[in-house]
């Protein structure tokens, strides 16, 4: 029997649809490793490989632009608008090409997140195509208007050809899909002993509720009013910035081998911005979620939501992040408004679905 090949294209936009793509490529290595992962993505190897333990072929293409940033908030509609136009125009070619890919080596699925053309690229290949996600990116240009109606259009239109989607939670209705399945919660699992984390990090003497985790993402701020930490000294704050100062309590994190969700489990909140992976992965670890809002994006008041419904939580004006002194932190935190709890094992029931379709009877 050939050897079974899934091959799983991941949006170009930011780090976070990459690493909940990936949490689940190594839920299918986990419980099926015969079966070959290609990873087709512009998000570069040594974030892939910190998801996925064993190996994987990579493809670096990129089939969309999501939205073109400067930084984790300041989005450019004009550059993405320009793209967006640049891949419609070359749509026959990228997918041509592909399909040429896919059948050359003998791929018996597509996974996709959540890249429109992946749909007709395995349509094209004749196989199915499926996708995962908790918003389609008709949903964020629709609501931009003006030229960006007609992209929506088209991306709709693309998704019509999706064979299955695996629908997240904190999820827009995602009406241009046939076929939904509802799905619990995604990501990655903590990999460290926290009783020897918090020894190699000096956390021991501190409580949890005084340590909070700052993280905005692949792109992060160029602006975090750091200094701020000060104001708080016997809090300790955890950020991945590679630009941040050396302050006593602010612990910089460098090595690139540590992920934020490492040290989820160490800390009391979660400072971020509205974003689904970081979200997802600190509720499953049941973490509180400080969020700043986020204006432009459709997305934002859709992941808002559901973390007020889901988690303890603050959400702060941009201000009061930027130009505040931070009061918030001495705020309590308010509760979920729902007593139920999110299901988390989104990585289980994809990775089931893709196992069974490829081997049957696994």
């Amino acid at each position: 029997m050939p050897q079974p090949i899934l091959y799983i294209a991941i949006t170009n936009h930011g780090f976070g649809h990459a690493t909940r793509a990936a949490s689940v490529a190594a839920k299918i290595q986990e419980l099926c490793p015969e079966i070959l992962l290609i990873l087709a993505t512009t998000a570069p190897r040594s974030l892939l490989e910190a998801y996925i333990p064993g190996d994987f072929i990579h493809r670096p293409r990129g089939f969309d632009v999501g939205v073109v940033q400067s930084d984790s908030l300041t989005m450019d509609k004009a550059a993405t608008l320009e793209k967006l136009k640049e891949i419609k125009a070359n749509q026959r070619s990228l997918i041509a090409s592909e399909v040429n890919f896919i059948k050359q080596n003998r791929v018996g699925l597509v996974l996709a997140d959540i890249p429109p053309l992946a749909a007709p690229i395995a349509k094209a290949a004749g196989i199915p195509g499926w996708m995962m996600g908790n918003f389609g990116w008709d949903f964020i240009y629709r609501a931009w208007g003006g030229e960006f109606i007609e992209m929506a259009d088209w991306i709709g239109e693309c998704f019509s050809q999706c064979d299955r989607l695996f629908r997240l939670p904190f999820h827009e209705p995602m009406g241009a899909f046939p076929t939904i399945v509802d799905t619990g919660l995604t990501g990655v699992n903590p990999r460290f002993d926290l009783a020897e984390l918090k020894a190699k990090f000096n956390l021991t003497e501190t409580p949890k509720e005084k340590i909070a985790l700052m993280t905005f993402g692949g792109l992060g701020l160029d602006r975090i009013p750091y200094e701020n930490v000060q104001q708080f000294p016997d809090w300790t704050f955890i950020c991945f910035d590679l630009s941040a100062p050396e302050l006593p309590n602010l612990l910089r994190i460098d090595d690139r081998f540590y992920r934020p969700v490492d040290f989820m489990p160490l800390c009391g909140r979660l400072i971020s911005k509205p974003g689904y992976s970081t979200f997802s992965e600190a509720c499953r670890l049941d973490l509180p979620i400080v969020s700043l809002t986020r204006e432009g994006f459709a997305e934002a008041p859709v992941l808002l939501e559901g973390i007020q419904n889901y988690a303890y939580h603050q959400i702060l004006a941009p201000a009061e992040f930027f130009q505040g002194d931070w009061e918030f932190l001495r705020q309590p935190l308010h509760a979920p408004r729902q007593s139920s709890s999110l299901p988390k094992d989104g990585n289980q029931t994809i990775a089931q679905a893709a196992i069974d379709y490829l081997i049957p009877n696994h």
